[in-house]
């Protein structure tokens, strides 16, 4: 083992929603200790942008795009990872979607739909068939992205929060019935982050101020500082980790 508890080298990770925001600066780190990082999101030239940020720092990394609301996607890209490196040792599963912002009462099925079909159906299965290929390859590390939102609902976000408390109990579920395959499965939990995903939150002055009113650190967080977490969770340095749920939210969950 190195002596470097962070080190990645030889491994191999997926991460998806890659091509911007959260998933793109998981991406970078990851590349910058090692890992060959395969950049995923519904469009390709999001995600080759990244992976040519990556080469030119003198990383290891290639694009394949995926839309996880689509299950012949998902099919095909563990299809394509299995057939060119024969293993997959880290997936962060990133990609997530909240097209609607209202009334709980007011969600449309549509709406309703969508955001379960991605951040849930998609969350699944993702981590069922990522975990095939680390069972195969002795085991691995899954990291799921959920939200504080799954925790405490967030102001008019009602079936994304509903999504996000979910994707914590299956980090549980997949932790405990997995951990037998020597994989270990735990959630990075952001708090109100400056991403375009977000933008409805932290560019709305009265939304922002009644959010930092109850974050001790009085500011929203910047995409590279959930990233830190992340390497955590999928190196040595948390070989005895697993079925947890870390808050990085600059306190908003201290209640």
């Amino acid at each position: 083992m190195s002596s470097n508890l962070f080190d990645l080298t030889g491994k191999i990770a997926l991460v998806t929603g890659a091509s911007r925001g959260i998933g793109e600066q998981i991406a970078l780190l990851l590349a910058q200790n090692g890992a060959h990082v395969i950049v995923s999101s519904r469009k390709i030239e999001g995600c080759q942008k990244v992976v040519d940020q990556i080469i030119s720092a003198g990383g290891s990394a290639q694009a394949i795009a995926c839309h996880i609301g689509e299950m012949a996607q998902i099919e095909n890209i563990f299809a394509q990872i299995s057939a060119e490196h024969g293993k997959l040792d880290i997936l962060v599963n990133n990609a997530a979607t909240n097209p609607y912002f209202g009334h709980v009462l007011d969600t449309d099925l549509g709406a309703f739909q969508k955001t379960v079909d991605v951040n849930i159906r998609g969350y699944f299965f993702m981590s069922t068939i990522g975990a095939k290929l680390m069972k195969a390859n002795s085991g691995g590390a899954i990291v799921n992205v959920a939200s504080i939102n799954g925790v405490i609902p967030g102001d008019y976000q009602g079936i994304y929060s509903i999504t996000k408390a979910a994707v914590i109990s299956m980090t549980k579920t997949f932790a405990k019935e997995c951990a037998q395959f020597n994989i270990r499965v735990n959630a990075l939990l952001p708090g109100g982050t400056d991403t375009k995903f977000a933008s409805t939150l932290v560019n709305n002055p009265t939304i922002l101020e009644q959010m930092l009113n109850h974050v001790p650190m009085k500011r929203v967080a910047q995409p590279e500082e959930m990233a830190g977490t992340v390497l955590y969770l999928v190196s040595n340095a948390s070989s005895y980790t697993t079925g947890t749920a870390i808050n990085v939210d600059g306190g908003y969950l201290i209640g």
